[in-house]
């Protein structure tokens, strides 16, 4: 109804994305997102948003066909046909999400939930480069290098949680 009235009522537009998210209506609640960037594109919350719904759009393919190989969570993807199957399929939407979480992370440079999600992203990049150990190990680095930077923002919000806390 409130969209009804006002289609251009951000609360609501994101309310009804989160609602598909929840839903795992992914390319609605994608959708949504960018409607509300489209009205207000340093919504740094919206871009993380896309970035989520991208790593789940990529990840579940990818451990169905991890599952399929018979593959531990530590061993690397070396099928060159299911690796160029998932890279077509997960390519974009994984440019995209490490796209939309830098957006986020320039407009909230302490945004440790985007900085998870970078890595998560980096990782299936990483997954996906089965020909490729160069790139596999220096999108592994990033990756790394994001779970590092996502626990010294933890760290430092932590401390600052401690003391301004009032004494008892």
């Amino acid at each position: 109804m409130v969209l009804a009235q006002n289609p251009k009522q951000i609360e609501a537009i994101k309310g009804l994305a989160g609602l598909y998210l929840q839903m795992k209506k992914f390319d609605d609640a994608k959708l949504d997102y960018y409607k509300v960037l489209g009205l207000d594109p340093n919504d740094a919350a919206s871009y993380y948003a896309v970035g989520v719904i991208d790593w789940n759009q990529t990840f579940q393919p990818r451990m169905e066909e991890r599952a399929k190989l018979g593959l531990k969570p530590d061993q690397p993807l070396k099928n060159r046909e299911v690796c160029e199957r998932l890279w077509a399929i997960n390519s974009a939407n994984i440019a995209e999400g490490i796209d939309n979480l830098k957006r986020a992370l320039a407009l909230r440079p302490d945004y440790d939930d985007a900085m998870a999600y970078l890595n998560l992203m980096y990782r299936e990049k990483a997954d996906l480069e089965c020909d490729a150990p160069a790139a596999r190990a220096k999108d592994e680095k990033i990756a790394d290098d994001w779970v590092d930077k996502t626990l010294a923002v933890k760290k430092v919000r932590a401390e600052k949680a401690k003391t301004s806390t009032p004494p008892m």
